[in-house]
Order: C-alpha cells, then structure tokens, then sequence
C-alpha cells in the first residue's frame, strides 16, 4: 500500500490538519513547517488523493474545452493557446469534440459537469438555446471562443467577422474584378457564416457591384463540398474567389487548377483564417489573419478571472484581423507591393 497522509504527518512529526494545510497552499502555516512537511511527502512517496482534495476545496482545476471539429486546421491553433495559459494557472484540459452536432454538444455539458470541471471554453457554429439551458443547468463559468451567443449573456472572445470579410473582397475588388465568388461557410451560422456574407455583400454594394446571391455557395467549412462549390461557381465566369476558411480556399485552388485554369493567372482567391495551410499550399494562399492562439489565450485568461473572481474589463473581446497578401492573388513572395 502507498504512503498516507498520516505517515506524512508522522514523518513530518506536525498534525494531519497540518499536512493538509501545505497541500492546500493555507497561510497558516509557517514556511519552516511547511518545508518540513514537503520534505516528509518526498520521504515518504506520499501521493495525494486529488479528488478527494477537490471535493473539500469544491475545486478540480480542470477545464472543459469544447469544439467543433478537430480536423479543422483553425482549431489545433485555438486549443493550444487554451492550453499555454491553462498551463500557467495549473489548469488540466477535457477536450470534447462534437462534429459539430447538437446531441453531442450536450452529451459533452453533461459529462464535464459530472467531471465537475471548474469551467468550459465552447466554441461552436451557433451557440443553440439547448446549450444555452445546458450551461445554466451546470452553473459553472463559462467562455465562448470565436463565436457569441444571440443574447451576449457569455464573455466571448473573436475577430469582427463582418469587417474581416469586407476587407478581403474590397482587396479583391481593388485589384479590378468585378464578378467575385464566395465559397461561404453555412447561413445556419450566425457569425463565420452570415457575419462574412454581409462582409461580402457590403463590399461590393460599396463599390457599386450589385450582389448576385448565386454567387454565394456554401461550402460549410468542408473541402469537398467547398471543391464542388467552386465548380459551380465556375460556370458563372468568377474572376476572384472569397472564400470564408484556409481550408475551403485550397479546395477552391484544386477545382480551378482540376478545370484547367491557373491561380492567379486566370483567378484570383482569398482564404480566412491565415492556418498553416495558407503557407504551405502553392500558390501561397492570401487570406484573413484571424489570431487563432491569441483567442484561444485570451479565452483562457478571461475564464481564470472569472474562476478568481478578478476585475474584468472587458466581457466581449474583439482581437484585430488583418489581410496579409501572397501568391494566390498574384503577390511574390518577397516581392514589394
């Protein structure tokens, strides 16, 4: 059998409600005790029960993280910025992944809670009303990463979608394309999805281009569906593409490339979220920077305050975006603008 806490207190030669102050960091105690104490858990092997501590101090230091698709190459991103700081204030992760599907969106709320996480990060397309009821059922804090909810009732932490969105086709419209394309993500959702469709729409209104709705097909973040979205896109003549994520801008590339046309020779395409694959895809994809470790760090962070209850000033965090230019829009790398 292991080492006990009486052992511990034996070795120690102080009481067991003593030991258990040093293993809950208590101000009690004196600092040579406490070296005495920690000498004796080492002499003795002693492993603390860490349930069973959380069950007194009515704290696990874990966190529930909850996402919607791991094959994405947007979230790795997220979670290790959520990672990096959770680290930092001595927090374990519970990764949950949903596929993006209500049931397990739940089914994860119910498991974290009978974890008795200290708190959960969602990201997700849409925050749905059943989530919602969820959390307030749980009563724990809890932190949306890259979205929001209808109501704003949860701190969140994103870009402005609608202005990234804007900024990428009035790009694409500066280069003097009239007839854009965008590959978007689902209308189901109310921020990576219509927030950059009014971005795209706003754009071109601006600009005196009228909008042509057949000239949005949704892609739904998934690559093939974003690779058949580009062939029909190309049966409208679309001189530039925008597509809403990195992942569904290199689909695009295929299907252009697969039609016996160039990038950027013939189009143009713009991605979102500026992941590995923007880099690494030839041509060089241009795209939309969306800080994905520093949303995840600053979800992170605001979650720990709100765990200590420290002074937060500020419970809907908007991070900046921004363009950044590359081969798949005609720009060398290397090369000056």
């Amino acid at each position: 059998m292991g080492a006990t806490i009486k052992d511990v207190a034996r070795e120690a030669k102080v009481s067991i409600a003593t030991v258990s102050r040093v293993l809950n960091n208590s101000a009690v105690v004196t600092e040579e005790t406490r070296q005495r104490v920690l000498e004796a858990i080492k002499k003795t092997g002693y492993k603390p029960n860490a349930l069973a501590r959380s069950l007194k101090i009515q704290k696990t230091h874990t966190i529930g993280l909850i996402i919607p698709d791991i094959s994405s190459t947007f979230y790795p991103e997220v979670v290790r910025g959520i990672e990096d700081i959770a680290a930092m204030y001595n927090y374990n992760i519970f990764l949950c992944n949903t596929d993006q599907k209500e049931d397990k969106e739940i089914k994860y709320i119910e498991i974290l809670g009978e974890k008795q996480v200290d708190g959960i990060i969602f990201m997700g397309d849409v925050v749905r009303d059943s989530v919602i009821q969820a959390f307030n059922e749980f009563k724990v804090p809890v932190v949306l990463a890259g979205t929001q909810d209808k109501e704003k009732r949860y701190p969140s932490v994103m870009i402005d979608n609608e202005k990234a969105a804007y900024d990428a086709v009035k790009y694409l419209i500066s280069l003097g394309h009239k007839k854009i394309g965008m590959i978007a993500g689902s209308m189901q959702d109310p921020i990576a999805g219509l927030q950059r469709i009014e971005g795209y729409k706003r754009a071109l209104e601006e600009h005196g281009i009228k909008y042509d709705p057949e000239l949005v097909v949704e892609g739904e973040f998934k690559t093939r569906k974003a690779y058949l979205a580009m062939l029909k896109l190309l049966e409208h003549k679309v001189t530039a593409v925008f597509a809403a994520s990195d992942d569904m801008a290199a689909a695009a590339i295929n299907a252009i490339f697969d039609s016996n046309l160039r990038v950027p020779d013939d189009i143009h395409v713009v991605g979102f979220d500026n992941t590995y694959i923007s880099t690494i895809f030839r041509p060089t994809i241009t795209t939309i920077l969306q800080p994905a470790y520093d949303i995840g760090a600053v979800a992170m962070r605001l979650l720990t305050k709100l765990l200590g209850k420290e002074p937060i000033e500020e419970m809907h965090v908007i991070l900046p975006h921004q363009l950044i230019v590359r081969e798949s829009t005609g720009f060398k790398e290397g090369s000056s603008r």
